[in-house]
């Protein structure tokens, strides 16, 4: 039986900016419920949401206290059965955030085990004695910015923190830990939560040996992480393979089978490719870096999904996403803020051979806000970080025009600014037909109909410089102009049944597909 997600549309939900269900400035669970129905027109298939459980938020979730609550911010127990009932009325699934990697330093697991050598979770986390001049055992980094071991003056001992201080590392080689995640996972999916997308799941298992991390050669490594070593010891260590064959093995077990969705934090392609094992045994579905990063550009475009298709092991099913909660929006960061950009962007990601990951927002153009340094709330963002704050991308959804852009209250201070772009809005975009957010739509709803888009086979077809085209099965060829002059794509015949530009629609190609500068359209024989 073909899985749910390799035909669906998945969606990111950002909890805390998509919707104010109760006008404190916080977007929260039932504000999300109250827009399944935006959810289910444009045709999601799936739901990701940011981190629910309770934090104290140092890092806005990703900083667990509890691994089988909900953030009282956020709602509740019964808010989030409610939000996966009311989605599954919908067709919609909902996934959670799985952070493994680490806890809060609040989580009373690492309470205990700061509070005395004998206390049953002190090998829980990752611990070194100092050396005699108070020095880490080696020479790993934290992604915060400086040495990614802190002292705890309680225990007396160094703990690992590849993030921030208030974020330390579980032990993944305690037997005990694994039996413990074996539980959440099972908490949840005997709740009905359908997967999890999994926070760094190449980063959960580190060297026993503690070795140093040798120097990163890798100049896109460099360039993101804004960091000079390879992870090679920190992160990515073999043994993490074992833990996610046996969450495959959990989520295999439920009817139908849960999704594993990897965060895997990698710039070589053949490493991200290992995250899916076999093809079957690991991660259904893992983060591609490499496609993310690569400019909106034909030849640098060919490049990653040529590389990516030919090394994904056999069974193994590609994802493909533009956005993040991490990195700037597809508007800003691919478009320039173009819309005509937008909708060749969002036209590549909706018919390549694959699942599509949507960030909200990204069905109406939605492109990064300038935060004011009174209004930072990402840690990453605040003085002294060694690395770019991450709040531009997280502002609230934009409803409708107006105070409070439909996402909360007029007169009510969201918890980030929100964004000014005239008629980047659900509401103004519903009703003009030639918008961004009908195209997307209807380039949902087109792969939806057609299974050569969810199915088929995909080959690139010659073009001229500039122009990305490919076929989808026999019938379906996808052509897109990503250039500043208009270009003739030889070959193509039948209708085009949605291009970027609208007036298109229906048209016929016959033998030749003349397109202008940023167009492109797909043309079923």
């Amino acid at each position: 039986m073909r899985p749910w997600w390799r035909d669906a549309v998945l969606y990111h939900v950002y909890c805390r900016s998509f919707a104010d269900s109760n006008g404190d400035g916080v977007g929260d669970l039932r504000g999300i419920v109250e827009h399944l129905d935006h959810l289910a027109w444009l045709g999601v298939g799936g739901i990701w949401l940011s981190p629910t459980m309770p934090s104290p938020n140092a890092d806005w979730g990703y900083d667990v206290a509890d691994y089988r609550d909900v953030d009282p911010a956020l709602g509740t127990l019964d808010d989030l059965d409610e939000l996966v009932a009311a989605a599954g009325r919908l067709g919609i699934r909902v996934l959670l955030d799985l952070v493994p990697n680490h806890t809060s330093d609040r989580h009373p697991w690492f309470l205990d085990a700061r509070s005395s050598p004998e206390s049953a979770h002190r090998d829980w986390y990752v611990w070194s004695d100092p050396g005699p001049d108070g020095a880490s055992p080696n020479n790993w980094l934290s992604f915060a910015g400086g040495p990614a071991w802190t002292l705890d003056e309680a225990a007396g001992r160094l703990y690992l923190h590849n993030y921030m201080p208030g974020q330390p590392d579980l032990d993944w080689w305690n037997p005990e830990v694994r039996d413990a995640f074996d539980g959440i996972l099972r908490f949840w999916f005997d709740r009905g939560i359908a997967g999890f997308r999994i926070d760094t799941a190449n980063r959960i298992v580190k060297d026993r040996l503690l070795r140093d991390n040798p120097p990163a050669r890798d100049a896109l490594h460099r360039s993101v992480t804004g960091m000079p070593l390879e992870q090679r010891y920190s992160a990515n260590r073999p043994e993490v393979h074992e833990v996610l064959r046996r969450w495959r093995r959990i989520a295999d077990g439920y009817s139908p089978a849960r999704l594993l969705l990897g965060e895997t934090f990698l710039f070589d392609l053949a490493a991200m490719a290992g995250y899916h094992g076999s093809g079957d045994d690991e991660l259904q579905l893992a983060l591609n870096l490499p496609f993310m990063f690569s400019p909106l550009d034909a030849e640098a475009m060919r490049d990653a999904v040529s590389r990516t298709a030919a090394v994904l092991p056999d069974g193994a099913w590609p994802l493909w996403t533009g956005s993040s909660h991490d990195v700037p929006r597809l508007a800003t960061r691919w478009c320039a803020g173009d819309p005509a950009r937008v909708r060749c962007a969002l036209l590549l990601l909706l018919t390549l051979r694959g699942t599509p990951l949507l960030y909200y927002g990204d069905e109406i153009g939605m492109g990064d806000t300038a935060v004011p340094p009174d209004r930072v709330r990402d840690p990453l963002g605040l003085p002294g970080s060694m690395r770019a704050g991450r709040d531009g991308a997280r502002t609230p959804m934009r409803w409708s025009p107006g105070p409070g852009a439909g996402f909360t209250t007029a007169g009510v201070e969201p918890w980030l600014p929100i964004g000014a772009e005239p008629g980047v809005d659900v509401a103004s975009q519903r009703d003009d037909p030639g918008s961004i957010l009908h195209l997307c739509r209807d380039a949902v709803r087109l792969r939806a109909a057609t299974a050569e888009l969810r199915e088929g086979a995909m080959t690139f077809l010659p073009g001229p410089r500039g122009v990305l085209a490919w076929r989808r099965g026999d019938s379906v060829t996808v052509a897109l102009n990503l250039g500043h002059h208009p270009a003739t794509v030889g070959g193509v015949e039948g209708t085009v049944a949605l291009g970027t530009d609208r007036d298109r629609d229906g048209t016929e190609a016959g033998g030749e597909l003349a397109l202008g500068a940023w167009e492109g359209a797909v043309v079923i024989a």
